[in-house]
């Protein structure tokens, strides 16, 4: 009976030491990267009522935590200058645990539909440009981490995930990361010298309402949020509103990051009016809430020439020009140009191979605005105004950067009278005149377009390289 007792008792301490055991979310784990120099945010579960100490290798602080009643506990640590030196947190609530390989660095969210999820080995029969180049590089380029979230429904919102940190300069590895994300990093980490790590929240086919959360959702759109009137009204479960934020975003947005890179806006081609806009700022200001880290950079990209359903169609020009409006309207927004960045045979590719580029862009913006990178140029030109002599539309256009990339043989502008039928142009420029625009078709022009369809290539960029965003100066 004695023996029976203390058995007993030894048994009911392991079962109070794994009681015990802090648990963590699977985003704060080993190879995790932490925004640095930041009060960075860390959570878990513990008993109810128990008391959780943090300590760091980088300081002798300590920070304590205490679960609530669910089992629920959050806390702070200050993170230190951005380094290529592995640190580790500790958790105690009773017995330790260790998170090991932390760097501090850039932390970015890699948001968005499948051309942001589109991973360097690419999906089938859309192949990354580069491909072997960059993964045979990839050691070159140490302090890169990425983390996949995975594509998760969900009518409620969750607070974790099933996922792992991996490196980015392991070439076994780094074919799923994010082929724009990874690009983002790479030139960010050359320029600047600093670990940077990316956590892909992200789905294929999402619209903007797949975002949303329930609030908004319910007071600003007439979507419906029954799951099976959801099911009966998307048999792509892809186009469906509110469960992929709540299932694949929910979980990261207690991270502290540096900003949100996105790449959406295929599935809303269609949408009437400014609803994309006004529910892409919606959606801005959604996540800035929920990240409670003020007004987060959200750089992205504008979807690139496609077919929908007609090359000479404006459905996607349309999109195009409400993700310009967003760039007007979402403060501390950048919007990266692709009109150059689909070759003539993707007219039927929603998916065109040139991500280095996209991620590119991404990361100059990022690098002239929030890293202090000077003599950069990081923004596309775009319409100013226009004026009409005679036969001749005279174009402004901003962020020049001092001079258009050629004075002649520019493609894809296109002129109208009022009769409202447009036809190919011929534009020359000349820095005190702007951009000349004329066609023997038409005797009195009203209006002029660039690529205002949904497959057209231009050629007109500025100093930098950087593509003319299409536009059309009419509102018909």
């Amino acid at each position: 009976m004695r023996k029976l007792f203390f058995s007993t008792l030894a048994l009911l301490a392991v079962m109070s030491d794994a009681d015990a055991k802090v648990r963590l979310p699977h985003l704060i784990s080993d190879g995790m990267v932490i925004q640095q120099n930041s009060d960075v945010r860390l959570w878990g579960w513990a008993e109810p009522g128990r008391n959780v100490n943090v300590t760091v290798s980088w300081t002798d602080a300590v920070s304590k935590a205490k679960a609530g009643k669910d089992g629920r506990w959050e806390t702070t640590v200050k993170s230190p200058k951005s380094g290529f030196t592995p640190l580790s947190i500790t958790f105690d609530d009773g017995e330790p645990v260790t998170v090991s390989d932390v760097l501090a660095g850039e932390v970015w969210v890699c948001a968005g539909q499948s051309n942001m999820e589109m991973p360097l080995r690419g999906f089938g029969a859309c192949p990354v440009e580069g491909y072997n180049e960059t993964v045979a590089e990839a050691p070159n380029h140490p302090g890169i981490r990425f983390v996949k979230i995975p594509s998760v429904m969900s009518m409620t919102p969750l607070d974790d995930a099933q996922c792992e940190w991996k490196h980015g300069d392991d070439m076994n590895a780094v074919a799923e990361c994010s082929a724009v994300g990874y690009y983002f990093a790479r030139t960010v980490t050359s320029a600047v010298n600093v670990p940077v790590g990316l956590i892909m929240a992200n789905k294929g086919g999402s619209r903007v309402e797949s975002w949303l959360d329930r609030d908004n959702l319910s007071r600003h759109t007439d979507e419906s949020l029954d799951s099976m009137a959801m099911v009966k009204g998307f048999a792509w479960d892809f186009l469906r509103p509110l469960v992929w934020g709540n299932g694949t975003f929910h979980p990261i947005l207690n991270y502290s990051v540096a900003g949100i890179l996105y790449y959406q806006g295929c599935s809303n081609v269609g949408d009437p009016g400014n609803r994309y806009s006004e529910r892409l700022k919606m959606l801005v200001e959604q996540w800035r809430r929920d990240f409670r880290q003020g007004e987060l950079p959200f750089l992205f990209v504008q979807i690139s020439p496609y077919i929908y359903g007609g090359a000479d169609g404006d459905g996607g020009a349309r999109l195009r020009e409400q993700q310009f409006r967003a760039s007007r309207i979402i403060p501390n927004s950048g919007l990266v140009c692709t009109n150059d960045l689909a070759y003539p045979y993707e007219l039927k590719q929603i998916h065109p191979c040139r991500k280095r580029q996209v991620g590119e862009r991404l990361a100059y913006m990022a690098l002239s605005r929030y890293y202090g990178c000077g003599g950069l140029i990081c923004e596309s030109p775009s319409y100013a105004s226009m004026r009409v002599s005679n036969d001749t539309c005279y174009v402004k256009l901003d962020n020049l950067y001092d001079g258009l990339s050629r004075l002649q043989d520019i493609e894809g502008f296109e002129v109208a009278g009022e009769d409202r039928v447009f036809y190919p142009a011929r534009a020359e420029y000349e820095w005190h005149k702007g951009v000349m625009v004329s066609s023997d078709r038409v005797k009195h022009p009203v209006a002029v377009r660039y690529c205002f369809r949904n497959f057209a290539l231009g050629n007109a960029a500025n100093l930098g390289g950087l593509p003319l965003f299409p536009f059309r100066t009419d509102e018909w």
